[in-house]
């Protein structure tokens, strides 16, 4: 089993044990997933490009972040669950397409 398939499944456990899959619709879920892209912006918002590398940012600003991300990777696999794509084949599909689209060569 992958790292992302153990991942769902305790989501889904997570999820099941709160009845929330009443609420898991794709809507809501792609929903959430902009939210909390949008918290995880809101740590990067005011700060230089220069700022926002990780060894300029101090423990707390690291720790958010990295809590932020938690978020939205439970969300994303969360709505990968609950409409049966498998992250990691539709990962390696998009980056055959990205690679012919953006051909080092043809630059």
């Amino acid at each position: 089993m992958s790292e992302i398939q153990t991942l769902a499944d305790l989501i889904n456990t997570f999820a099941g044990n709160r009845n929330w899959h009443q609420y898991h619709t794709p809507k809501n879920l792609s929903m959430a997933l902009a939210g909390e892209a949008g918290e995880l912006l809101a740590e990067f918002q005011w700060l230089t490009p220069e700022q926002s590398m990780k060894e300029s940012l101090n423990k707390k600003q690291l720790a958010n972040i990295e809590l932020e991300i938690a978020d939205v990777a439970i969300y994303l696999i969360r709505l990968a669950d609950v409409l049966g794509v498998n992250i990691a084949d539709v990962v390696n599909k998009k980056i055959t397409i990205n690679e012919s689209r953006f051909n080092p060569a043809s630059s």
